[in-house]
């Protein structure tokens, strides 16, 4: 239900200080996608409802507040081609009153988006999909790489499904087009970055251990027989994606590996095929793996240090630990609990990795990590805050929470009591949301009409609107009937 708050979002000098001035954004949904009505919310640190927007279907991961007010939201379509935990397949972009935009379904044959999505600075998204395989793909196919690109031909064993699937992981950048269309810009392939160290005639094949910058297409289970819709393929699950425009690199995380990764996106969508081009020289390999170098050959199980994991992202520029990675480790050592680890990665400056000299890749620890009474077994994030603090998602729980301070301790707490889940959420300074409204124009159409005036009212009266700051037209830090005669007299050139 929506709140009305009497302070305009501009105004939150009188919270606390030490808790981060800010809004958070968060999309509550269920483990039923099929219910009537799912929402997101954008709240104040008195967990006073800034704004919501209503859905059809549940969120597949978090949503993204753009600057001009416009909403991203990744969600589960009804019917999707290839089904596992975190599955989406839709992605809407919604502005301010709620309206949808443009609306797009990656869910073919060949591709079924799921779980996050990123956008960028240019406008473009950047979309996790499954790509689906078959152990033997002939010229005709539509699934990518045609002939000779099916699993058992680039070296798998087997897999451990009834479906005989593998599917790999491949990432979109898409323009949106229209109100329904989309361009892809580029793309990358898991599938052209694999290894085999079984068939010495298949082009692939080499030393695992020695190539940390592929993927070892025989490790790890592909999908069982009883996943969250039924038989499934899912091989790597990736459920994190991040992109750093000043690296023009993309961090990814990895569930059923327990590893982040890092890959060039400086190259075009031909050399992100290949081990050459980029900023990097290396195409579209791996630039960088944590938390479980026995997936690249080396070390044991003792030097795991991630456990399905999620969330990975880049702290930003002018938040402390900039450049470093903060993320949410769902199990540690084994238990049922959780941590969140920001990491200090070896980049050079050549923008790749350094490997240590046992050919791993550091560091050896965290450089920082948060350790409490929470856990979550799925989902769950956490990002750097501008003032040095740091904000939580408990999914499972539907909790959020801000910790500040060395040691750190919890400094801000919201339950969520609607009996869903929160993905992760993303808090935004209060002079995030509108940096180019005009006061007055309460509905971002560009102009000031009656239509202004009635929306102001229904945001006095609690009528499904809340407060904005173009709806302060007087700057007095509040929304009332005076707002309204101000409108008036500037609609009546007074």
């Amino acid at each position: 239900m929506i709140i009305r708050i009497k302070v305009a979002i501009f105004l939150f000098s009188f919270l606390s200080a030490e808790v981060y001035d800010g809004m958070t954004l968060f999309s509550a949904y269920s483990d039923d996608p099929d219910e009537d009505e799912h929402y997101t919310r954008l709240i104040d640190n008195d967990e006073n409802i800034i704004h919501s927007w209503t859905h059809d279907r549940g969120a597949a991961s978090m949503s993204y507040l753009l600057k001009d007010s416009t909403l991203i939201y990744p969600y589960r379509i009804e019917n999707p081609s290839m089904c596992n935990g975190g599955v989406g397949g839709g992605i809407s972009l919604y502005n301010w009153n709620g309206d949808i935009l443009w609306n797009y379904e990656f869910s073919d044959d060949r591709y079924q988006h799921h779980h996050d999505i990123q956008p960028m600075p240019n406008g473009n998204i950047l979309v996790l999909l499954w790509e689906r395989h078959t152990a033997t793909q002939g010229e005709d196919t539509e699934f990518y790489g045609g002939e000779g690109r099916g699993w058992s031909e680039m070296g798998r064993q087997e897999v451990q499904n009834p479906l005989n699937q593998m599917w790999s992981e491949a990432i979109f950048e898409i323009e949106m087009v229209g109100s329904d269309e989309i361009n892809i810009v580029w793309e990358w392939h898991l599938w052209d970055h694999v290894i085999q160290d079984i068939d010495p005639d298949l082009p692939n094949y080499g030393v695992i251990s020695e190539h940390p910058e592929l993927m070892d297409i025989n490790w790890g289970e592909v999908g069982d027989f009883d996943g969250m819709c039924g038989p499934q393929g899912d091989w790597i699950h990736f459920n994190a994606i991040d992109y750093n425009e000043s690296l023009n690199q993309i961090a990814l995380s990895s569930r059923h590996n327990s590893e982040i990764y890092i890959i060039d996106h400086s190259t075009t969508t031909e050399e992100a095929a290949t081990h050459a081009g980029g900023n990097s020289h290396m195409g579209g390999d791996l630039l960088y793996r944590w938390g479980n170098p026995q997936v690249y050959g080396q070390g044991t199980s003792d030097d795991q240090q991630l456990d399905a994991q999620h969330g990975v992202n880049w702290i930003p520029a002018g938040s402390p630990g900039e450049g470093n990675l903060i993320l949410f480790n769902n199990f540690v050592n084994g238990e049922w609990q959780s941590a969140v680890y920001e990491l200090s990665t070896p980049l050079n400056g050549s923008n790749t990795y350094d490997l240590n000299s046992n050919s791993t890749y550091g560091p050896e620890e965290p450089i920082w990590m948060y350790i409490g009474d929470f856990f979550a077994w799925i989902q769950s994030g956490a990002f750097r805050l501008p003032n040095g603090n740091t904000i939580i998602t408990v999914a499972t729980a539907a909790r959020i929470f801000e910790v500040s301070g060395e040691p750190p301790s919890i400094i801000w707490d919201y339950d969520f009591d609607g009996g869903q889940m929160i993905a992760r959420c993303q808090k935004y300074a209060s002079d995030y949301l509108f940096p180019y409204y005009s006061l007055g124009d309460v509905n971002f159409d560009q102009m000031i009409t009656v239509a202004d005036v009635l929306m102001i009212a229904d945001m006095i009266y609690g009528y499904g609107y809340n407060t904005t700051p173009p709806a302060d037209v007087n700057h007095d830090g509040f929304v009332n009937i005076s707002d309204v005669a101000s409108l008036v007299q500037i609609l009546l050139g007074l």
